[in-house]
């Protein structure tokens, strides 16, 4: 493991892994210290995961690491336009490899209803009930998650952020539907406004297929509509990259 420097003011921290299961135990700690900082200073632990398919790792990890299940509550970041028994579905591979695994409540966890089929009808119920768990208001518009967990494709996209999308620039909504052309479909996510309030944005990515991108996105020039990644700077919040040696492996010395 190779720890590169924080980048000052944005309170930025890079992570090089030698390999993805070495990401996930690694980003397995960083959740369960989150958990356990939240739980002492608000009694409670709220997360928002990530989809794709390198959260695998993380839940595996965690299932051998204490932590305070029982004040935890879950989110997710964003979800497909599929039902949530599809092998596409980011909840069932949560569901799968952490919740039955561990025995979490159902009433910890909240999931995107893709069964109302109609794309806004999901968005607004997720947007709904983020509103009322948080009791947002007027004066603290957006929820502060204790932790967002990210991926990164390798176009830069992050969440269900893809580039040259309609969401890129939304700054008041919680939560939209997002239609993405270059996929012919439809995704479900949290807007930028509340990634950004988080008090700890970790981001996961793995794979030599991101290498291009990642590169772009921490050394080249802002293009935040074309790598969407460059958007997550939270306001308060921790940023960390943990990154395996394959997506690291085109970072140039300067942020050693």
């Amino acid at each position: 493991m190779e720890e590169r420097s924080t980048r000052g003011r944005d309170r930025v921290k890079i992570v090089v892994t030698k390999n993805v299961d070495e990401l996930g135990g690694m980003a397995a700690r960083e959740f369960a210290a989150a958990a356990r900082a939240s739980v002492d200073a608000r009694g409670r632990f709220i997360v928002a995961l990530s989809g794709g398919s390198t959260p695998r790792v993380l839940y595996r990890s965690l299932r051998d690491i204490p932590m305070p299940w029982a004040k935890t509550y879950f989110f997710f970041g964003d979800e497909r336009n599929v039902l949530p028994d599809s092998d596409q579905s980011n909840f069932r591979l949560a569901r799968d490899e952490l919740f039955a695994p561990l025995d979490i409540d159902e009433g910890s966890v909240y999931r995107w209803l893709t069964e109302l089929q109609d794309p806004e009808a999901i968005a607004l119920d997720y947007e709904e009930r983020l509103r009322k768990f948080f009791s947002t208001s007027a004066s603290e518009p957006f929820p502060v998650f204790d932790l967002i967990l990210l991926g990164m494709g390798g176009d830069g996209h992050t969440a269900s952020l893809f580039p040259e999308t309609e969401a890129l620039d939304e700054a008041r909504r919680l939560a939209v539907q997002n239609p993405v052309p270059q996929l012919g479909t439809v995704r479900f996510t949290l807007t930028f406004p509340v990634i950004n309030s988080a008090r700890n944005v970790v981001f996961m990515v793995a794979g030599a297929d991101k290498a291009q991108a990642l590169k772009e996105v921490l050394e080249g020039e802002r293009q935040p509509h074309l790598y969407p990644s460059q958007m997550v700077r939270p306001v308060e919040g921790n940023l960390t990259w943990f990154l395996d040696e394959a997506a690291a492996g085109l970072l140039s010395q300067k942020n050693i």
